[in-house]
């Protein structure tokens, strides 16, 4: 079994994923995705995003780092991928489940699922692209308005090169409203003959068993279920192995998010800063009465030095300009 943490713009940033994967559990990361539209990159907008590049595509805890792009044009899309792999890429991983609206508008992402012999075009230029060497995988949702195109979608990307497929197990419209379409996985995997890792609604362990069972899937991605409780891959883990694990509770959660803060600090300007750990503190709610009191102490505070004597770190800690 591999458990993955999902790509997820504005949440599982370089930080994110520095504290998460130090947590453990984790077998591999995925940046959040670089958007390609109509030209070659320059590194810089690579390195913006995934400054593990610089570290050999690996975490400070060693957990490999794949890189996502998303985009619509296939000569594009290839270009960009070869370059990435030239600055250190392990696996190129390609967006096919974004459903944001803004991203939808502009061609890109779960829209492209109407679109199957599109992504059939994408994936085999982007094989073509890319070193024999270095997997090329696809994240996709279960299509876009309805579920009628799903089939046709694995087969398009796999056929045209996929090594591997992540399922969101929902539509775009469902967005990620409960629940999680598991079954879909399940008839997914019969039609193609790569992995195929489930992702949708996986909060706990027993979550995890009824994913398993409903989608027979081998493998699994985790997104907000593994934000919420940090060592959800850890307790997965366990269970898998039939080992007993005590979940960690906040005395040995807080330095953690004390050191996403240390770090959120020094990458971010002091108006934007507040907004990521309280983004953290309100997920983590769902897990630790601790945090939501904290947020909801600080949901409206906007002053860093509030925020460092509520976290009960030291004020002269470095910061960002």
């Amino acid at each position: 079994m591999q458990l993955a943490l999902a790509p997820m713009e504005g949440l599982v940033d370089d930080v994110m994923r520095d504290v998460l994967t130090r947590v453990g559990g984790v077998d591999w990361c995925v940046t959040e995705f670089v958007r390609v539209t109509d030209r070659l990159l320059p590194a810089r907008c690579f390195h913006a995003l995934a400054p593990e590049l610089r570290r050999g595509a690996r975490t400070a805890a060693g957990t490999t780092m794949r890189v996502q792009l998303l985009g619509s044009d296939p000569v594009c899309l290839a270009d960009n991928a070869a370059l990435a792999c030239t600055l250190g890429a392990p696996a190129i991983d390609l967006n096919f489940g974004c459903p944001a609206k803004t991203v939808n508008r502009s061609r890109g992402g779960a829209v492209l699922l109407d679109e199957p012999e599109l992504l059939h075009a994408i994936l085999r230029a982007v094989r073509a692209a890319v070193p024999a060497t270095i997997p090329v995988t696809a994240k996709m949702r279960l299509g876009y308005a309805d579920t009628h195109r799903a089939l046709d979608c694995a087969r398009a990307l796999v056929d045209g090169g996929a090594q591997q497929l992540v399922v969101h197990a929902r539509t775009k419209l469902d967005g990620y409203r409960p629940p999680a379409h598991w079954e879909w996985i399940a008839r997914i995997r019969d039609v193609v003959d790569v992995p195929v890792f489930a992702n949708g609604e996986i909060w706990s362990v027993d979550d995890w068993r009824r994913c398993r069972a409903v989608s027979g899937a081998h493998d699994f991605m985790l997104g907000r279920g593994l934000v919420a409780c940090p060592d959800l891959a850890l307790q997965i883990a366990a269970a898998q192995a039939g080992r007993a694990y005590t979940p960690m509770d906040w005395q040995a959660l807080h330095p953690c998010v004390q050191d996403y803060w240390r770090q959120v600090r020094a990458k971010l300007a002091p108006r934007f800063a507040p907004g990521r750990i309280k983004q953290w503190l309100k997920a983590l709610s769902r897990s630790y009465p601790q945090a939501a009191r904290l947020f909801d102490a600080l949901r409206r505070e906007q002053d860093c030095r509030v925020l460092d004597r509520a976290l009960g770190i030291d004020e002269n800690l470095p910061r960002a300009a």
